[in-house]
């Protein structure tokens, strides 16, 4: 069948997003084969149509006007695993773009493999973890990645990129930075450690277990997805907090003079952690909104902050993106106001 007989026409968007607002798509494709997404460069490039490419609708704000081009939603099924596919012993698991990243991560909790038990309870597709270098309660996508399979939109061709071709950095990648929009991902794959220990660096899943505790995998993920819920940030059904993008502001890293001017500016110190350049560290987005007067659970109209987590901006029901932009900014203002220190938004903007 031709592709403009499988495409959709104002395709609305709000749905297939977490935080439930934007218009339409004026063409939509849900690929479900590989070669569904070069059908669709090759339509988009002939016609100079822009594509957006949709996974989970996670970490995505759709302007209210829509996006004049052709929404590709990469719906790819598949998973393979891999037993000692090297002397490390390692497992290799491949799983493709479109697999749900939460049922992923089960999976290899499961079967007692490590290196993604803190990212359970995340939204979201794995096509979408190497983008942002997903990163969690002291585990980073980065990490256990091998390799990423994608479409370069500007080669017309498949690649495999290995880890270190990605440009990896805090929730970033050669994917959503120097070469954003370049490629499209299909499948993922990741190297973890069968039998291996939970990671137990972040402070919140220390203080959960006894200082003698040796959890399992399935313990810590547990615990994970309990932080989560009580900030707000697992997704349940007809939960308010829920209708959100997940953190909108990244926890920004500054300079070690910066962050003291900080704590000169508010009467204390902000809370600080290491990042590898050693003269800076980085301070969490929601103690600089905090510290700038704003507080969980406030309302902006129909837009607000999350009762449980005050990097959650949420639609509190009806509420447009540029409701949701202009809390954004208002709330950017006043940070940089306070502590001449902007905050980077973390979701990607799409139609602004």
């Amino acid at each position: 069948m031709p592709l403009d007989d499988r495409l959709e026409e104002n395709k609305p968007l709000a749905a297939l997003t977490t935080l439930g607002v934007g218009g339409p798509a004026r063409w939509f494709l849900e690929a479900t084969r590989e070669e569904e997404i070069a059908e669709a460069a090759v339509w988009t490039r002939q016609r100079g149509i822009p594509m957006l490419v949709l996974g989970g609708g996670s970490n995505l704000v759709v302007a209210d006007t829509g996006f004049d081009g052709l929404a590709l939603h990469v719906a790819l099924r598949g998973q393979s695993v891999e037993n000692g596919a090297d002397r490390s012993g390692k497992r290799l698991y491949r799983a493709a773009a479109g697999e749900d990243w939460d049922v992923f991560v089960q999976r290899t909790v499961e079967e007692n493999s490590a290196g993604l038990e803190c990212l359970t309870g995340i939204p979201g597709t794995v096509g979408g973890t190497p983008v942002q270098n997903v990163g969690a309660y002291g585990q980073e996508v980065s990490a256990v990645i091998e390799r990423v399979r994608a479409f370069d939109l500007a080669m017309h061709t498949w690649v495999e990129l290995r880890e270190y071709e990605c440009r990896f950095a805090y929730r970033t990648s050669l994917f959503n930075r120097a070469q954003r929009g370049r490629y499209v991902v299909t499948r993922v794959d990741y190297r973890l450690t069968p039998g291996g220990a939970p990671t137990l660096t972040y402070a919140d899943l220390q203080r959960a277990f006894p200082p003698d505790a040796r959890p399992s995998l399935a313990d810590v993920a547990e615990t994970v997805r309990r932080i989560r819920q009580s900030k707000g940030m697992l997704l349940v059904e007809g939960d308010p907090d829920c209708r959100s993008a997940g953190s909108f502001f990244k926890n920004p890293v500054v300079t070690r003079e910066h962050a003291a001017r900080i704590g000169e500016t508010s009467g204390q110190q902000p809370p600080q952690y290491p990042v590898p350049d050693p003269g800076k560290v980085k301070i969490p987005a929601a103690w600089l909104m905090e510290q700038a007067g704003f507080a969980k659970g406030q309302a902006f109209g129909n837009a607000g902050i999350s009762s449980r987590h005050t990097l959650a901006l949420i639609n509190r029901g009806g509420a447009t993106a540029g409701e949701i932009l202009a809390l954004a900014e208002k709330i950017g203002e006043a940070v940089h106001g306070r502590f001449q220190n902007w905050l980077e938004i973390e979701p990607v903007l799409v139609g602004f």
